[in-house]
């Protein structure tokens, strides 16, 4: 099945939804699928407001139509709702074919806490996308109640996995810090609600990795902590494995993939009991879930690593992608025809 999935989040953004959709993409290929991608890679683009360093795409109605159509994907999967997503919704449908869209950021959210705008608009502007969508791909079945709640219809599962050979337990980074040590990790932004972490009254050292807009105002604010900057790959690995603790204070996470990522280096995760935490820990013996954050990672101490590691390698991103491909050949979603060789020439003539 060649299927096309059109992405606002992309590279160089370090973020869950980009590996989500390129780890989806490689498993994928195992199950006889071709998954390619129609990003911002291209495209003039602007600077996000409030957000400094991100930028957001501004895509054409004539390329967003070459790009689909020189793919011709046999399905359509929209993946985020900004200037991408919208434009492909058009292109769908002003044809009338049939597409697949997935839930996976609390936009509405993250917009009031930096505009003071209602959240409850943003969920009517979701709704309205989502509405035209053959089905919405929820990764949680606390997200998928609460959206159902919210108006949202035609809802379905699509859970996540994680890269358990990449994310691995073997070689921790040395960190000459004192233990216990606290991490987390992603971007350093008010959504994430860092200063729940930052501000605790902890035993050993708080660890920060990542970067974004907060970085310089919380290092400033929280000199106690150590900010290490944005890691990747094997590095980022080392040091999701050197932790103790991994403590993910988001309220406004969809899932929170790192979770996993930390829990196959055999790190604990502590968290908030909110959607995401609740769906991937529950009351599995690998974490601790309490409104009251503090000791939440105290109680995360006590649990067992190799138990934590067990647990990730049971949730593998074939699985995840098996759910992913078996949602779109149920729904059969209409087929991009690829354009007739004289139109393509003389296109290429005209170009």
């Amino acid at each position: 099945m060649r299927i096309l999935i059109a992405t606002d989040a992309w590279h160089p953004q370090v973020n869950g939804v980009v590996r989500t959709l390129t780890s989806l993409a490689r498993s994928a290929a195992t199950l006889d699928a071709d998954i390619s991608f129609l990003t911002p890679e291209g495209f003039p683009s602007v600077g996000v407001p409030t957000y400094p360093g991100l930028r957001m795409a501004l895509p054409n109605r004539r390329e967003i139509a070459r790009r689909i159509e020189q793919a011709a994907p046999e399905a359509i999967h929209i993946a985020t709702e900004g200037p991408i997503g919208w434009a492909v919704r058009g292109y769908c449908r002003r044809n009338k074919l049939a597409f697949t869209t997935s839930y996976t950021t609390r936009f509405p959210e993250y917009v009031e806490v930096r505009t003071m705008i209602p959240a409850g608009v943003g969920y009517a502007l979701l709704r309205h996308f989502h509405s035209a969508a053959s089905m919405t791909m929820i990764a949680t079945a606390s997200l998928r109640q609460e959206l159902a709640e919210r108006g949202f219809r035609r809802l379905g599962s699509w859970g996540r996995g994680v890269d358990t050979e990449l994310f691995n337990p073997d070689s921790p980074a040395k960190l000459d810090l004192p233990r216990p040590i606290f991490m987390t990790m992603g971007r350093v932004a008010v959504e994430k609600n860092l200063e729940a972490f930052l501000a605790l009254d902890l035993p050993g050292t708080k660890v920060v990795v990542g970067d974004g807009p907060q970085r310089a105002q919380l290092a400033q604010k929280y000199p106690d902590a150590v900010f290490l900057g944005e890691k990747k790959g094997a590095d980022l690995t080392a040091h999701l494995a050197a932790a103790d603790v991994f403590v993910f204070p988001s309220l406004t996470d969809t899932f929170g993939v790192v979770q996993l990522e930390a829990l196959a280096c055999g790190t604990p995760v502590a968290a908030f009991p909110v959607t995401g935490p609740k769906d991937v820990i529950a009351d599995h013996p690998i974490g601790a879930l309490d409104n009251d954050l503090r000791r939440a990672c105290l109680r995360a101490l006590t649990m067992s690593r190799e138990t934590c590691r067990h647990f990730a390698l049971e949730r593998s991103w074939e699985n995840s992608a098996r759910q992913f491909i078996g949602n779109l050949a149920a729904l059969q979603p209409s087929r991009v025809p690829r354009p007739a060789p004289r139109a393509a020439a003389r296109s290429a003539v005209q170009g």
